[in-house]
């Protein structure tokens, strides 16, 4: 059984990630009791801070970023006083050696070590821990996605990685993964015989997927140009939606099954190329526009210079095995959208005859939308007869069997993802976590598409800021006879 880690090492614990999702959700873990006894918080950056700074600091971002109702001062005076600081860079030995210095001793209670940094310092911040001697058997090592930029990176990332640590001690953190709805994708088709029956190409027309931004870069320059929607979205989010929708099914919930079933999904991708990219893909970049109301510049506004970086993503997605043969997955993303939401909406066959065609109203097929934010609900679309004495025909109409996670657990708190996800690093458990030959297989898909764009010489089509990106992201699916489910 693996150890419970009493000692959570945080590098990145003066950024927003932290502050905003990593801190709150340690405070929510520790006010429910379920972090280990003599549980301690090593949090490091690059910055020269004593503990007593950085523990006024978090008070401050407790403040700002829990739920409300759930600040207590007497609670946040324990929980910061779990809380150390050491400043480590890397390149710093003698700074890694001092960290060491810090929890000497704890080696048996076991270490989680979470990397909240840019990719790039990935490899080299688990050399450091090395040489520093706190990657023993009993430490385990978070890392945010992405893991690289492409095929190549990813593999160097995870073979050195790998010959730090064992593949079940390292946990690569997709946030989706964590989220209540994505996980009650699973109780959905596996929990319920009233749908895994009807999963697959003989009852389902198609499947969208839309993950949509109001944002711009919001401070990401440096990060996002020259990254994209594709790599940055797509392979690092979307990609893993697919896979949760399509999987088939596991013999078990445990790490090894959930991901062999994933994988598989993620290898059967219809790789693209030079032609393909021209008729199953769009690129696009937003341009100035409204948003919410608000006047908003352009992506080369913000940026202060012309660039080729793609804001929005389209996709026409085949994934070839039986159980979707036929059936195309529309996936898309992007920044400056209507609307922030994240959706999955399984579009079913028509009936194979309608018995009101003659009389009446025409049918619509029935659908299928998990609402993943801003809400979590889960919505069932069915046909049903409009009151009434019929003299004209039977007058049918759409109605929404609706699931709201909200309304159906109001007494349930709802919980950060990361709240999920920390927990389990702290436990050992990696199936909400993604593992190395996901990520290559997701590279593999995704440099396909970006070395079609390449050879094709595809740029990125201007959209104005406020709409569902460019024109040719309608006609993508508008082609196939079906619209987008905005």
């Amino acid at each position: 059984m693996a150890v419970s880690s009493a000692t959570f090492i945080l590098f990145g614990a003066t950024g927003d990630l932290a502050h905003r999702m990593i801190f709150p959700s340690l405070y929510n873990l520790m006010g429910d009791n379920l972090l280990p006894e003599d549980f301690l918080i090593v949090a490091s950056g690059r910055s020269e801070l004593d503990d007593a700074a950085f523990r006024k600091d978090i008070d401050r971002t407790l403040q700002e970023f829990l739920a409300e109702g759930l600040y207590d001062s007497a609670r946040a005076a324990k929980f910061v006083g779990m809380i150390i600081y050491c400043a480590a860079n890397v390149g710093d030995d003698d700074q890694f050696a001092a960290l060491a210095r810090r929890v000497e001793g704890r080696e048996d209670k076991g270490f989680a070590i979470y990397l909240s940094t840019p990719p790039s310092l990935f490899a080299p911040t688990a050399q450091a821990l090395q040489r520093a001697g706190l990657t023993g058997p009993d430490s385990r090592i978070a890392m945010e996605k992405p893991i690289g930029h492409d095929l190549p990176s990813s593999r160097e990332v995870n073979e050195a990685m790998a010959a730090i640590f064992d593949e079940e001690r390292i946990f690569r953190v997709d946030h989706y993964l964590g989220k209540e709805t994505v996980q009650n994708l699973l109780a959905l088709r596996f929990g319920n015989m009233l749908f895994e029956p009807l999963w697959n190409s003989g009852a389902i027309d198609h499947v969208q997927i839309t993950v949509g931004e109001t944002v711009g870069l919001e401070g990401r320059v440096s990060y996002y140009d020259g990254v994209g929607a594709l790599k940055d979205m797509v392979q690092n989010h979307l990609l893993q939606l697919v896979a949760m929708v399509a999987m088939e099914p596991p013999a078990r919930i445990d790490s090894t099954a959930v991901r062999d079933e994933k994988v598989k999904v993620l290898r059967s991708l219809r790789l693209m190329d030079e032609k393909s990219v021209l008729t199953h893909s769009v690129k696009g970049q937003y341009g100035p526009g409204a948003v919410n109301g608000q006047i908003v510049t352009g992506y080369a506004d913000e940026l202060g210079h012309a660039s080729g970086t793609e804001t929005f993503v389209a996709l026409k997605v085949h994934i070839d095995n039986w159980r979707w043969k036929g059936v195309p997955f529309y996936i898309r993303t992007g920044k400056r959208l209507p609307s922030r939401q994240s959706e999955i909406m399984i579009q079913f066959k028509d009936v194979p005859h309608s018995i009101f065609a003659t009389k009446g109203k025409g049918l619509e097929p029935n659908r299928l939308v998990i609402r993943l934010q801003p809400e979590e609900n889960i919505r069932l679309l069915i046909m049903a007869k409009q009151p009434g004495l019929d003299r004209e025909g039977v007058e049918l109409r759409e109605v929404g069997l609706n699931v709201s996670l909200d309304t159906a657990f109001a007494k349930t708190r709802r919980r950060i993802a990361y709240e999920r996800l920390i927990l389990d690093l702290l436990e050992g458990d990696p199936t909400l976590f993604v593992r190395a030959d996901e990520i290559e297989a997701a590279w593999t898909w995704v440099d396909s598409i970006h070395q079609g764009w390449a050879a094709s010489h595809m740029k990125a089509a201007s959209y104005a800021s406020g709409n569902w990106g460019p024109s040719s992201a309608i006609a993508l699916i508008e082609r196939d006879g079906a619209s987008w489910h905005d």
